[in-house]
């Protein structure tokens, strides 16, 4: 029995979903988890929709993670309009494809055939945002809020994010690194250049702290993660004059830290470094998230013999790329990440093999009837 999660995946591509706007998305989506008996609570937080669908009310407790905001097309040019969902030689065009409402289709009809097999034991959820690849405030964030809430707490969940580099099956996620944005603005004295004494030019201040904090790696990575990483992303005076000392220098920069390190740890850092240079500055930071894993064990071990079962090998396990809803999840039960290839995700052209799309709806499958035989 294999339900063909093609025709849902082009429901929802068809529906221009640019986040924030939904554009119909998430009404596609209730509609077929109505019919397969679900029941669905829509969660409208800002201009966001958001849903939670459950069925059976008993543990063990399996939830699947997505969402069905997609960024915009872009300026190129596409094979084929990127709303339009066709399929041309195997291939399954539009913007969301991979990344990832092919996926939230999978779930679907993995669900559906997992259903039909019977009243399998303990309950399914689906958890899904119109936020999150926006600002990520009032999607998944808000939803665990109201689960939480409500003692709506899973057993473990799978984020179907686009885990894949190469080939279906090839990778789980079981973390994220963590990411930090900073901003600093170092303040200083203007004069001119002639007189220097007179000054106190703020761009060598910050030259001098930006060396310090580059100079070194900040660690060497750990078990799970690779070394943690930060690049400066701007550096700016706005001083059109050539004989002009600038009054402030600003600049900007990012970490993606392991699990060594938290947020807060990493801006005392950046003011204790910066503090040694300036004696006058700003800093604010912004965390999009903490690192965070999920150690390998019983739960994992499922997760990766019902991929080896379909694609017939072992996934590698990993914790590298950038940030997903997992790094709310986590908070709320264990999580992991598994969906499509990723390659041609936000790119011109977003598409996935039909043929994949379908084999992961087998892979999801497999994982239902481990989880909840």
């Amino acid at each position: 029995m294999s339900t063909d999660p093609l025709p849902l995946a082009q429901a929802l591509v068809r529906c221009a979903s640019v986040t924030p706007t939904d554009a119909g998305a998430q009404d596609v989506l209730a509609a077929a988890l109505e019919r397969l008996g679900f029941a669905v609570t829509r969660l409208r937080y800002g201009e966001t929709e958001n849903l939670y669908a459950r069925i059976g009310t008993g543990g063990p407790h399996f939830c699947f993670a997505g969402h069905t905001d997609v960024v915009p097309a872009g300026a190129g040019s596409w094979r084929r309009d990127p709303f339009a969902a066709e399929v041309e030689d195997g291939l399954l065009y539009g913007r969301g494809t991979a990344d990832m409402k092919g996926a939230v289709a999978a779930f679907v009809a993995a669900a559906t055939d997992h259903l039909a097999t019977g009243k399998p034991r303990g309950s399914l959820s689906l958890l899904i945002t119109g936020d999150e690849e926006g600002v990520a405030t009032d999607g998944t964030v808000r939803v665990l809020e109201w689960m939480r809430g409500k003692g709506e707490i899973p057993d473990f969940c799978l984020v179907g994010e686009p885990s894949n580099p190469g080939r279906l099956g090839e990778m789980i996620k079981i973390g994220r690194r963590g990411s930090i944005n900073a901003r600093v603005t170092v303040q200083g004295t203007q004069g001119h250049v002639a007189y220097p004494h007179l000054a106190d030019n703020p761009v060598h201040r910050l030259v001098r702290a930006l060396a310090a904090l580059t100079a070194a790696p900040i660690d060497a990575g750990s078990e799970w993660f690779q070394p943690s990483t930060l690049q400066l992303t701007s550096f700016d005076v706005g001083n059109t004059a050539t004989n002009v000392v600038p009054a402030e220098a600003r600049a900007a920069l990012n970490i993606r830290f392991n699990d060594l390190h938290t947020g807060a740890q990493l801006d005392a850092w950046l003011r204790a470094t910066l503090g040694q240079y300036a004696e006058r500055f700003e800093l604010t930071t912004a965390i999009s998230g903490e690192s965070f894993l999920t150690r390998p064990g019983p739960a994992v071990d499922k997760l990766a013999r019902a991929i080896e079962s379909v694609t017939g090998f072992a996934p590698k396990l990993d914790t590298g790329g950038g940030t997903s809803d997992a790094r709310f999840i986590t908070r709320l039960c264990p999580v992991a990440e598994f969906g499509l290839v990723g390659q041609t995700m936000h790119k011109v052209d977003e598409r996935v093999p039909v043929a994949e799309l379908r084999d992961l709806a087998r892979i999801y499958t497999a994982v239902l009837a481990a989880f909840l035989p």
